[in-house]
């Protein structure tokens, strides 16, 4: 892993230090935003340097755009990303572009993301939705909102990928494999900020055996979920339709050229990556989706004349699988929030063969680079000068037209993009359209946005208080398209996220 690109220096903070390098300035708790802060006036291409390991970043649009091309790049696992490989093992996120088990389960695995399969989630995503609305009736209350997306998110995949219910909109307490979950994870987290350090490997095994009953039972519970469902010889699923969850589907197909089947271990990989990517990514969007929306009066009011139109008078209706994708509004709601803080907000990549970079930087197949994404999503070059604000209309194809390709990255890019970024939106939308529907949210005016770097990236001590709305479709119908559309009389241009300016602004 070690990354020196032939002897090039970039350009790097001011202040690096013999031994230590660059490490002085960076952020244990906030690392990916020291680094942005640390960024400023560095460049599209920069270097930190911390104890004997060069980080190379790229945060202009041009050079992303550059790295995106699958023909000479592809992907690479940065140090975070081999450290959390130590707890999913070689799932889709982390695997090696050369394991066999990579291919093998992409392969099997893209059937689970069709239409058709999508139609069979949706009713599974529409009853996690409605626990946490029954949950939330009960409250008298501000609701912690990225917790209770985190739930939502992690019942939604567990149902869906092996059918496991964990309760957590009933438990009093996590679900004992959750709390094993995330200590293995902030286990791997801190073994990936150490991996430069002097003694890296000795704070490594004092983690392991911290850290190993934790990892033991997260293992031991998916294992035992897969041999009963093998013994039982058939997928006892939470899907209408076929019984086909993604775990019934890695059991129980082969792949159709080879006839070539995934092992337990794997699919244990596996489950622990969607479980892992599936939920943060898709909780951090919808928090940040609302964190901009309830503060922007003029926004939420076109998003609710959206979903009235759309769900009618009754607050409990339920979208249609055909209605999720009628939500253009909410579409640009999520767009421009991920835009803003892509909640996961980078990836690696390394040439295929010895090229250049920028026309002028050598790079070789063994050197990485990490591109940053909510600094490349703020590049003025692609998002003009008002790169800062949060302006949902920005995805307006009007507006999109003629935008520099491979700028906008928020699932990854090229073959090892995220498998799931159909499922991840359709949840999203869906409980964003039902939430809007049934409620009015009040945030917290004293609330500025401080940001949680977990996996991924999380508004930290969010609330809404929430209260019951009626909708008003009659106030709706025929409204609709001047509402939504950019002309409207409603529409503002968007709002300045102050609080988290990037790259001059302060960083919680």
């Amino acid at each position: 892993m070690r990354n020196d690109w032939s002897g090039t220096t970039f350009p790097h903070p001011a202040g690096r230090r013999p031994v230590a390098g660059d490490a002085f300035g960076a952020d244990p708790d906030a690392p990916l935003q020291s680094t942005m802060r640390r960024a400023a006036d560095l460049g599209p291409i920069f270097e930190l340097k911390i104890f004997d390991q060069k980080f190379v970043f790229v945060t202009g649009a041009e050079l992303a755009a550059e790295l995106a091309d699958e023909s000479r790049f592809e992907k690479s696992l940065s140090p975070a990303l081999i450290a959390l490989r130590e707890f999913v093992g070689a799932g889709l996120f982390t695997a090696y572009n050369d394991e066999t088990n990579w291919s093998l389960a992409h392969d099997l695995l893209r059937p689970a993301f069709t239409k058709s399969s999508m139609q069979r989630y949706h009713p599974v995503m529409l009853a996690a939705a409605q626990e946490l609305f029954d949950n939330w009736d009960q409250l008298g209350g501000p609701v912690d909102v990225s917790a209770d997306m985190t739930k939502l998110t992690m019942e939604t995949i567990s149902r869906t990928a092996f059918s496991h219910d964990f309760g957590s909109f009933s438990r009093t307490e996590p679900h004992p494999f959750i709390l094993a979950m995330i200590a293995a994870l902030k286990a791997g987290q801190r073994k990936g900020s150490l991996n430069s350090m002097p003694g890296a490997a000795l704070l490594a095994k004092r983690i392991d055996k911290k850290n190993a009953h934790h990892q033991a039972y997260v293992d031991s519970l998916i294992d035992g979920i897969i041999a009963e469902r093998r013994i039982s010889g058939a997928s006892d699923s939470m899907i209408a339709g076929d019984n086909q969850d993604l775990l019934g589907i890695m059991l129980n197909t082969p792949h159709p050229e080879t006839g070539a089947r995934l092992d337990d271990l794997n699919i244990r990989h596996q489950i622990l990556t969607f479980l892992v990517a599936g939920h943060e990514t898709t909780s951090g969007a919808l928090s940040f989706a609302l964190y901009y929306l309830t503060r922007e009066p003029a926004m939420m009011a076109k998003a609710q004349v959206e979903v009235d139109a759309i769900l009618g008078s009754d607050p409990d209706t339920e979208p249609t699988f055909g209605q999720v994708a009628k939500f253009r509004y909410l579409r640009r709601v999520l767009d421009e929030s991920l835009r803003l803080w892509p909640t996961a907000p980078a990836f690696t990549r390394s040439p295929r063969e010895e090229t250049m970079i920028g026309g002028k930087h050598l790079m070789r197949p063994q050197d990485w680079a990490i591109v940053i994404l909510p600094m490349v999503h703020r590049d003025k070059e692609v998002w003009g000068e008002d790169a800062e604000e949060f302006n949902p209309d920005r995805f307006l194809p009007e507006n999109s037209r003629g935008r520099m390709t491979h700028t906008y990255k928020p699932f990854g890019t090229g073959e090892r993009s995220c498998i799931g970024r159909q499922f991840a939106l359709h949840e999203a939308i869906l409980v964003l359209a039902r939430m809007l529907h049934r409620y009015d949210l009040t945030p917290d005016p004293a609330y500025e946005l401080e940001i949680a770097e977990r996996l991924t990236l999380m508004p930290r001590g969010f609330g809404l208080t929430i209260t019951p709305r009626r909708p008003d479709p009659a106030a709706s119908a025929g409204q609709l398209e001047s509402e939504i559309c950019p002309d409207s009389s409603i529409a503002q241009p968007g709002f300045q996220a102050t609080s988290q300016r990037w790259p001059s602004g302060s960083a919680k």
